[in-house]
Protein backbone atom coordinates (compact mmCIF):
# COMPACT_ATOMS: atom_id res chain seq x y z
CA UNK A 1 0.00 0.00 0.00
CA UNK A 2 2.69 2.59 0.69
CA UNK A 3 3.85 1.95 -2.74
CA UNK A 4 0.42 3.04 -4.23
CA UNK A 5 0.18 5.83 -1.40
CA UNK A 6 3.41 7.12 -3.18
CA UNK A 7 2.05 6.63 -6.73
CA UNK A 8 -0.78 8.94 -5.42
CA UNK A 9 1.87 11.95 -4.19
CA UNK A 10 3.85 11.34 -7.77
CA UNK A 11 0.61 12.01 -8.97
CA UNK A 12 -0.34 14.85 -7.28
CA UNK A 13 3.25 16.22 -7.96
CA UNK A 14 3.59 17.34 -4.39
CA UNK A 15 6.90 16.92 -2.10
CA UNK A 16 6.79 14.47 1.48
CA UNK A 17 5.68 17.60 3.40
CA UNK A 18 3.06 19.09 0.64
CA UNK A 19 1.67 15.99 0.53
CA UNK A 20 1.28 15.59 4.48
CA UNK A 21 0.09 18.99 5.08
CA UNK A 22 -2.17 18.06 2.57
CA UNK A 23 -3.89 15.09 4.33
CA UNK A 24 -3.34 16.67 7.42
CA UNK A 25 -1.15 14.91 8.89
CA UNK A 26 2.44 15.07 10.23
CA UNK A 27 5.57 14.72 7.48
CA UNK A 28 6.82 11.98 9.91
CA UNK A 29 3.83 9.98 9.94
CA UNK A 30 4.42 10.04 6.25
CA UNK A 31 7.93 9.05 6.24
CA UNK A 32 6.97 6.10 8.75
CA UNK A 33 4.53 4.81 6.25
CA UNK A 34 7.16 4.57 3.29
CA UNK A 35 10.32 3.98 5.22
CA UNK A 36 7.82 0.40 6.21
CA UNK A 37 8.37 1.03 9.95
CA UNK A 38 4.37 1.74 10.27
CA UNK A 39 1.22 0.69 8.10
CA UNK A 40 -1.26 3.72 7.04
CA UNK A 41 -3.84 3.81 9.42
CA UNK A 42 -7.74 3.44 8.33
CA UNK A 43 -7.87 7.22 9.49
CA UNK A 44 -4.83 7.91 6.67
CA UNK A 45 -6.54 6.21 4.34
CA UNK A 46 -9.68 7.76 4.64
CA UNK A 47 -7.69 11.39 4.66
CA UNK A 48 -6.16 10.27 0.99
CA UNK A 49 -9.60 9.57 -0.51
CA UNK A 50 -11.30 12.64 1.27
CA UNK A 51 -8.10 14.84 0.05
CA UNK A 52 -7.68 12.47 -3.32
CA UNK A 53 -11.27 11.49 -4.45
CA UNK A 54 -10.73 10.23 -7.99
CA UNK A 55 -8.22 7.61 -6.21
CA UNK A 56 -10.16 3.73 -6.26
CA UNK A 57 -10.15 2.87 -2.94
CA UNK A 58 -10.14 -0.82 -4.11
CA UNK A 59 -6.74 0.04 -5.46
CA UNK A 60 -5.66 1.85 -2.62
CA UNK A 61 -6.50 -0.61 -0.06
CA UNK A 62 -6.07 -3.91 -2.25
CA UNK A 63 -3.85 -2.84 -5.21
CA UNK A 64 -7.56 -4.12 -7.58
CA UNK A 65 -8.02 -2.02 -10.48
CA UNK A 66 -6.94 1.14 -11.86
CA UNK A 67 -5.39 4.14 -9.35
CA UNK A 68 -8.20 6.73 -10.71
CA UNK A 69 -12.10 5.74 -10.76
CA UNK A 70 -14.31 5.62 -13.35
CA UNK A 71 -16.76 8.53 -14.09
CA UNK A 72 -19.83 6.58 -13.05
CA UNK A 73 -18.96 2.94 -12.05
CA UNK A 74 -21.22 -0.08 -12.08
CA UNK A 75 -20.30 -2.37 -9.75
CA UNK A 76 -20.64 -5.96 -10.84
CA UNK A 77 -22.21 -7.68 -7.81
CA UNK A 78 -22.14 -11.31 -8.44
CA UNK A 79 -18.56 -11.18 -10.13
CA UNK A 80 -16.30 -13.30 -8.13
CA UNK A 81 -13.84 -12.21 -5.30
CA UNK A 82 -15.87 -8.76 -5.52
CA UNK A 83 -15.62 -7.35 -2.32
CA UNK A 84 -19.30 -5.74 -2.69
CA UNK A 85 -20.26 -8.96 -3.24
CA UNK A 86 -18.36 -9.90 0.09
CA UNK A 87 -20.13 -7.40 1.96
CA UNK A 88 -23.38 -7.96 0.48
CA UNK A 89 -23.25 -11.61 1.58
CA UNK A 90 -21.49 -9.94 5.42
CA UNK A 91 -24.97 -7.69 5.44
CA UNK A 92 -26.84 -11.17 4.83
CA UNK A 93 -25.43 -13.06 7.50
CA UNK A 94 -23.38 -11.23 10.06
CA UNK A 95 -22.67 -13.38 11.99
CA UNK A 96 -20.40 -15.05 9.35
CA UNK A 97 -21.28 -18.40 10.68
CA UNK A 98 -18.79 -17.85 13.53
CA UNK A 99 -20.61 -17.60 17.28
CA UNK A 100 -18.76 -14.36 18.88
CA UNK A 101 -21.56 -13.92 21.33
CA UNK A 102 -19.43 -15.93 24.12
CA UNK A 103 -16.34 -13.65 23.14
CA UNK A 104 -18.38 -10.25 22.76
CA UNK A 105 -20.99 -10.97 25.62
CA UNK A 106 -21.10 -8.64 28.58
CA UNK A 107 -21.30 -9.34 31.83
CA UNK A 108 -24.21 -7.45 33.06
CA UNK A 109 -22.95 -6.05 36.55
CA UNK A 110 -25.77 -4.37 38.49
CA UNK A 111 -24.13 -1.92 40.78
CA UNK A 112 -25.93 -1.00 43.31
CA UNK A 113 -26.40 2.85 43.87
CA UNK A 114 -23.80 4.58 45.67
CA UNK A 115 -25.06 6.31 49.12
CA UNK A 116 -25.67 9.62 48.88
CA UNK A 117 -23.27 11.62 51.34
CA UNK A 118 -24.51 15.07 52.52
CA UNK A 119 -22.23 17.56 54.07
CA UNK A 120 -23.13 20.12 56.64
CA UNK A 121 -21.05 23.10 57.27
CA UNK A 122 -20.75 23.86 60.83
CA UNK A 123 -19.97 28.14 61.40
CA UNK A 124 -18.28 28.36 64.33
CA UNK A 125 -18.80 32.26 65.61
CA UNK A 126 -15.25 34.12 66.81
CA UNK A 127 -15.69 36.71 69.01
CA UNK A 128 -14.36 39.70 67.15
CA UNK A 129 -11.26 40.75 67.48
CA UNK A 130 -10.02 43.88 69.50
CA UNK A 131 -7.21 46.05 68.52
CA UNK A 132 -4.77 45.98 71.31
CA UNK A 133 -2.36 49.02 70.39
CA UNK A 134 -1.41 51.05 67.54
CA UNK A 135 2.45 52.32 66.41
CA UNK A 136 3.18 54.97 64.32
CA UNK A 137 6.56 55.22 63.10
CA UNK A 138 7.91 58.58 61.96
CA UNK A 139 10.53 59.16 59.21
CA UNK A 140 13.23 60.52 61.42
CA UNK A 141 12.78 57.19 63.44
CA UNK A 142 10.56 58.05 66.09
CA UNK A 143 7.70 56.47 66.70
CA UNK A 144 4.32 56.17 69.15
CA UNK A 145 2.84 53.56 70.64
CA UNK A 146 -1.67 54.13 71.18
CA UNK A 147 -3.37 51.60 73.86
CA UNK A 148 -7.20 52.07 73.37
CA UNK A 149 -8.13 52.08 77.52
CA UNK A 150 -9.86 49.84 78.75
Amino acid sequence: MKDRIYKIMQNEGLTNAEFAEKLGISTSSLSHIFSGRNNPSLEVVMRIHKACPYVNLNWLLYGEGQMKEEENPVPDLFASGNRMAENAEIARNPSGGADFSRENASDNHVFPPKETVIEKIKYIEKPQPKISEIRIFFDNGTFEVFRPEK
